[in-house]
């Protein structure tokens, strides 16, 4: 009877039979310049949204303004039966 043998371990790739990425490749002061830029640009997208969210937030509170000082809206929103207000 013939004995099984563990699987047999293969030998590991040394760091320089890797292909080379664009980051080993870039001098690190640009890749420094790189990140900085992607963090003022997900900062100023963050800042367009809070704008966007603030603004449509006063668009809403000036229509509702508009609508409660509407007496045709105010009577149409309010309950038909008036028995109960006497």
């Amino acid at each position: 009877m013939v004995k099984k043998r563990g699987p047999v371990a293969a030998p590991k790739a040394a760091a320089e039979d890797k292909p080379a990425t664009l980051k080993d490749l870039l001098n690190p002061e640009v890749l420094q310049k790189l990140k900085a830029q992607s963090e003022s640009m997900k900062a100023e997208a963050e800042q367009r949204r809070e704008e966007e969210r603030r603004r449509a937030e006063e668009t809403r509170r000036a229509e509702q303004k508009r609508l409660d000082n509407d007496f045709g809206h105010l009577l149409e929103k309010s309950d038909p039966n008036w028995r109960k207000y006497k």
